[in-house]
């Protein structure tokens, strides 16, 4: 994965997570269990790095922002993972 850029990581609340699964379907299972939580950048699709198990992916957490209902816009600093 490439390195964390400083900008996801300016402000207190702001968390990054790297996540290592065996499959693609308990990858994002996960993921969708942080954005029922928690405001997020979600990652559409998963990496396997060649020689290395299973897959991964990174998402991006706001915890000062509360998830929002499916039909409600997401507040600015959610929408905008940088």
């Amino acid at each position: 994965m490439d390195p964390i850029n400083e900008t996801h990581v300016s402000r207190p609340g702001l968390v990054v997570v790297d996540v290592a699964a065996a499959d693609d379907d308990t990858a994002l299972a996960f993921q969708q269990m942080l954005a029922d939580r928690w405001a997020t950048a979600s990652a559409e699709r998963t990496t396997h790095d060649v020689g290395q198990p299973g897959v991964r992916l990174r998402c991006y957490l706001d915890l000062r922002q509360p998830s929002a209902p499916d039909d409600a816009p997401l507040p600015v600093s959610a929408a905008d993972p940088c």
